[in-house]
């Protein structure tokens, strides 16, 4: 149901914050830092370097929260207002609303219980979209995790012709791939939350949506073109026709020892092949 979803968010927030400062080199640190939190690295070179990984981690997760919170506060600001206007004037009529959250790359219309989150002044707008992010992760990673398993099990039928045992290599297998599922999940799930921002429209940009252009049945169009160009005309005037050619059909010959082909019953050099 979700209501610890932001302890596990935070978590997950910590543990990404981990996994970059011990990649080991600063530049791998600063492009995985950018790529899953979506901020700039918060100390230099040189105090990566000098600090400790610990520290390192504490700073950069104290870094990636205040930015977080910044983006839920103006996710939560920006609904607000238009909450607020669909409740008083329309709540008997709706229970929940879509509200549009992008990450840059894919939108996601994320179902909001319209009194909940007029009550909270659009603070649910936040829980409900970490839910929904969250969920859908998971769904994605679970079922790659069980396609992978299928093909461990098919793979793994090999190992006893190495004299192996093909059960322990699966189990072997299989928390690695677990293990891969988690990190794919976590990375995967603070990327788009870190990122997650409503589309925001200027007042006199917001028009009711036109209807749809009609297809027009003329889909060709005749014209009519200038051949005063010698080439152009040579072009008109070939024919384009495809020429059936009549196959090339090999006579036979007469050898000439071979019988006259008169009748006559003389070799044809005797005959008619006299002068050949």
């Amino acid at each position: 149901m979700g209501e610890r979803i932001g302890m596990d968010i935070v978590n997950m927030i910590w543990d990404r914050c981990v996994y970059a400062v011990e990649l080991g080199d600063f530049d791998n640190v600063k492009m995985e830092i950018l790529q899953t939190l979506a901020m700039e690295v918060p100390f230099t070179e040189e105090e990566y370097n000098k600090m400790k990984k610990e520290d390192l981690a504490e700073k950069t997760f104290e870094a990636a929260m205040n930015n977080f919170k910044r983006k839920t506060d103006r996710m939560a600001q920006i609904a607000n207002p238009v909450i607020k206007q669909v409740y008083e004037m329309q709540g008997h009529m709706y229970e929940n609303i879509m509200i549009p959250i992008t990450d840059g790359k894919r939108l996601y219309n994320i179902s909001v219980n319209l009194k909940a989150a007029y009550e909270t002044e659009g603070k649910e707008i936040v829980k409900s979209f970490e839910k929904a992010i969250l969920l859908h992760t998971i769904d994605d990673a679970w079922k790659e995790n069980l396609r992978e398993l299928d093909e461990l099990k098919h793979s793994v039928q090999n190992a006893s012709y190495e004299q192996k045992d093909p059960l322990l290599i699966f189990k072997l297998e299989s928390v690695n791939l677990f293990d891969n599922m988690v990190h794919k999940i976590n990375n995967n799930t603070i990327s788009v939350l870190m990122r997650g921002q409503i589309p925001v429209q200027e007042p006199e940009q917001v028009r009711e949506a036109a209807p749809e252009p009609q297809a027009p049945r003329q889909q060709y169009r005749e014209e009519k073109q200038d051949l005063s160009d010698p080439h152009q005309q040579a072009a008109a005037g070939r024919d384009t026709r495809e020429v059936k050619r009549e196959p090339i059909r090999a006579e036979k010959t007469v050898g000439r020892n071979d019988p006259c082909p008169c009748g006559s019953g003389k070799k044809y050099k005797n005959c008619h092949g006299q002068n050949a």
